[in-house]
């Protein structure tokens, strides 16, 4: 049932290395389609919903969360592998997963929570991306997680390049010295793609950056003056909204034809010589590459490190030091089902796994609740 013009280099639910415990199955679906369709219908997949992007999610409904970022990712990575002729559905559904595990207030959330369990194995969001699907999901008998394919829980653990030496790092069982899939490798350039131009757009929106301040960014001034040029005498709002959407074509066609030429220039003619390349096959080419990192550096320094967003990270540390610290000291705060975990698991991990699947309302709900005589608990 899988696309007939799928490229020889390209992964087949076929020839999939499998699931960790058999099932029998209602239907004949190909099992990346069912592993995309788990994982949407996943509890940690919800939650994406109120987790912060960039903004907490009571500072507005018009911004990104990580749920609308993954969809994001998704359509660009499928646009991707189709003009590729690649697995849409494995694609697919690394997009839909790649964030899984993310904290509520986004990359400050993983920082505190790294650094809390520096003594305890760390915290990762890959890492914990791979543990929601092959352990925390609790929806079928007989075993805990999702129990995806082996290639999907591949591209997960292997998203942003990760790798390590140590023994107990789950990505070992990964064949860790060989690349992944080549649509494991889209997800890491469609996420980029995502953030960078709908982080644009909501920094814009919310005044944290003016278009002023963009005139330097050339891959930005560059699209921006083509859309000008097409559509002359449209608005400000509407040039901003199609600039966005042409530098996001722009970008996914670079990837399309720089990578399939790298594909052809290195022989590759198989799934195996892909995983035996060595490097990634999928990129951009240089030109746009070093424009794209410029691009990244604005939003880091003039959006990521505003004044406000860092007003914000800090008030967000300070909630979610305080719930770990109290946690941990006094488990029997504790829901009785994450106090089973403790035991399971131990109090640490536990903690951090509980913490790690909040989102953004409901940790600073539970901050209030500890807190404030008059919450309602």
């Amino acid at each position: 049932m899988e696309r007939p013009d799928l490229a020889p280099y390209a992964a087949r639910s076929s020839a999939s290395l499998g699931r960790r415990h058999a099932e029998p199955f209602k239907d004949n679906r190909p099992a990346f389609e069912r592993d995309r369709d788990r994982i949407i219908h996943c509890a940690a997949f919800r939650r994406l919903e109120y987790k912060t992007q960039v903004f907490v999610n009571h500072e507005g409904d018009y911004y990104r969360t990580r749920l609308t970022h993954s969809l994001e990712v998704a359509q660009i990575a499928r646009g991707i592998a189709r003009r590729m002729h690649l697995n849409e559905d494995l694609v697919e559904a690394l997009a839909l997963a790649h964030d899984l595990g993310h904290t509520p207030f986004g990359h400050t959330g993983e920082d505190v929570l790294n650094r809390l369990m520096a003594q305890h194995g760390g915290f990762e969001h890959n890492r914990q991306s791979l543990r929601i699907v092959e352990v925390l999901e609790e929806r079928y008998p007989g075993f805990s997680g999702l129990n995806l394919t082996w290639e999907t829980r591949e591209g997960i653990i292997k998203h942003s390049s990760l790798g390590s030496t140590n023994p107990d790092d789950p990505a070992q069982d990964y064949s860790p010295g060989l690349c992944p899939t080549l649509e494991a490798q889209i997800i890491d350039l469609a996420d980029e793609i995502a953030y960078n131009n709908h982080d644009i757009d909501d920094g814009l929106k919310s005044g944290y950056i003016r278009l002023v301040d963009l005139e330097n960014v050339e891959l930005w001034q560059e699209t921006w003056a083509l859309v000008r040029d097409k559509f002359p005498g449209a608005d400000q709002n509407r040039l901003v909204h199609q600039t966005i959407s042409h530098l996001i074509g722009n970008l996914m066609n670079d990837l399309v034809e720089t990578s399939t030429q790298a594909i052809a220039a290195s022989g590759i003619d198989s799934l195996e010589g892909v995983r035996n390349h060595g490097r990634n096959l999928i990129g951009f080419s240089r030109d746009i590459g070093e424009k794209n990192r410029r691009l990244k550096r604005f939003l880091r320094e003039r959006l990521y490190r505003h004044y406000k967003v860092e007003r914000m990270r800090l008030k967000t540390e300070k909630c979610l030091t305080f719930l770990f610290q109290t946690y941990l000291d006094q488990p029997r705060l504790l829901p009785w089902e994450q106090q089973e975990k403790c035991d399971l698991f131990g109090r640490e991990r536990a903690v951090c796994d509980y913490l790690a699947g909040m989102t953004d309302r409901y940790a600073l709900d539970e901050f209030r609740r500890l807190t404030e005589p008059y919450a309602p608990v």
